[in-house]
């Protein structure tokens, strides 16, 4: 991680999933103290604000196995090309959400920079669905197929070439609900996942050194997407899709402090805070303090 530059990019989308409230994730983490905790640590921060989002009440949802799809494949293409940019300039990018449905173009990003790049996606869903074999039509949780070029064009097309990652570079961290369909697609897949059992039997420390060792191999660095919701609710209670038996607060931190210490950290987007759901501010805090130690913040440095 020579680069010292970080952009903040904001994205207040709340379109890819039913429950409201995402769109002020970006508000809350940045009143939690993301630029002050990043100056300290010696990063130029930034912020080029939040993209322009359509608003769920004043569209209609066309195809309920597709919900607000025009919407959502209108924000990703003006978020691809920003993170494509900072990642020329030898910045890391940042994006700050709202929903899961931004991994798209996170994505489409890291590819239309030039860069080869891994993909590690800490997330208690696998996000690997599409329009045939979605339950709830919210695209929140097709960001990482769609990244593997399956689903429809208005998505797998945005930034260009239909497949955005390299299955074999590719890791899930923390999943523990998949839906039974989207498990198959997964286990066709060459994706390496990591469940929470994997966790309990080997233990956070290994398990992110293989999925670094994985998303590092032939590669110029390394996309973190981390959701939230990958924390047990204990923890992080201000989240879009809350799932009892996640990860605790140090195996988080321990996950992206290895991050930090890989120097490999080519972007990173950070999801599905909701301030609703929050108490006093608690999951937007825990998140700045998630994004510090992915930046190389030390308990003793």
């Amino acid at each position: 991680m020579e680069r010292r530059k970080v952009r903040i990019i904001g994205v207040p989308i709340d379109l890819g999933a039913d429950r409201r409230g995402v769109d002020m994730g970006p508000s809350a983490i940045r009143y939690a103290g993301l630029h002050e905790r990043l100056k300290t640590l010696g990063w130029e921060v930034e912020d080029v604000g939040n993209i322009d989002v359509p608003i769920a009440e004043t569209r209609e949802i066309k195809d309920p196995l597709l919900k607000y799809l025009p919407e959502i494949s209108e924000v990703n293409q003006k978020l691809y090309p920003l993170v494509a940019q900072a990642i020329k300039e030898e910045v890391i990018p940042l994006i700050i959400g709202g929903d899961h449905s931004l991994g798209i173009g996170s994505l489409a990003g890291c590819a239309a920079s030039g860069k080869q790049f891994g993909v590690i996606w800490f997330d208690t869903h696998g996000d690997y669905n599409s329009m045939e074999t979605t339950s709830s039509g919210n695209i929140h949780g097709m960001p990482l197929a769609v990244a593997n070029g399956i689903g429809v064009k208005e998505l797998t097309s945005i930034g260009g070439a239909a497949r955005k990652i390299k299955e074999e570079n590719t890791v899930i961290i923390g999943a523990r609900d998949f839906d039974d369909e989207e498990r198959a697609m997964i286990r066709q897949s060459g994706i390496t996942v990591f469940t929470m059992s994997d966790i309990d039997r080997l233990g956070m420390e290994a398990v992110v050194r293989q999925g670094l060792e994985i998303a590092n191999r032939g590669t110029h660095g390394v996309h973190i997407s981390f959701d939230l919701d990958v924390l047990d609710p204990s923890e992080a209670p201000g989240v879009g899709t809350p799932v009892q038996g996640g990860m605790t607060y140090r195996e988080a931190h321990l996950a992206m402090e290895m991050v930090a210490d890989c120097r490999c950290l080519l972007s990173m987007d950070v999801v599905e805070v909701n301030p609703i759901l929050d108490a006093q501010n608690k999951t937007a805090e825990l998140a700045v303090g998630l994004i510090s130690s992915a930046f190389g913040q030390k308990i003793y440095p």
